[in-house]
This record gives structure tokens, C-alpha cells and sequence, in this order.
């Protein structure tokens, strides 16, 4: 391995484990479901790297692609239902 390889695993590592402190402790829930989007997205270029394509297909297509779908499906519905609940506790 090259130095340049060694250098982008050791960005890659430190990079998924920032986005996992951000997809834990954000502050808003959009930008911990878009961190979470890419921390899947990551991962599965993490898995490549280490020669297990199988597992960067299924990382990519449901880390990724429909759990953050899911979740953000799941946060519009919550800003939804949280705007309705707000407009009939202002009114008498």
C-alpha cells in the first residue's frame, strides 16, 4: 500500500467515525438523517476498500438508500403532524 492509499482509508475512518458523532448528537433531526444518509453512503465505500463488494451493495442500497428514505418519510410526517397539533391547540 502506497501512501496515498493510507492516507485516504485513515480520511475515510475519521470521517465515518465524525458522521457517527453527528448522526448521534445533532441538534436537529434533518441533519442527523441526512448524516446518517451519508455515513451509509461512506460505509459502503469503507466495505469496497476492504474487498467485500457483496456488503457495499447491501450497505449502499439499505444503509443508505431506503433506511434514509424511511427516516425521511418519517421526519416530514413528524413536521406534519407537529404543524396540526399546533394549529388546533391555537384554536378555542
Amino acid at each position: 500500500m502506497n501512501l496515498l492509499e493510507w492516507l485516504f482509508d485513515g480520511l475515510l475512518g475519521v470521517t465515518l467515525l465524525w458522521l457517527g458523532g453527528r448522526v448521534v448528537f445533532a441538534r436537529e433531526l434533518l441533519g442527523s438523517v441526512v448524516s446518517f444518509i451519508a455515513l451509509g453512503m461512506l460505509m459502503a465505500l469503507a466495505w469496497l476498500r476492504l474487498g467485500a463488494p457483496d456488503l457495499a451493495l447491501a450497505e449502499a442500497a439499505l444503509g443508505g438508500g431506503v433506511t434514509g428514505a424511511l427516516l425521511l418519510a418519517a421526519l416530514s410526517r413528524l413536521e406534519r403532524e407537529s404543524l396540526n397539533q399546533r394549529g388546533e391547540d391555537d384554536d378555542p
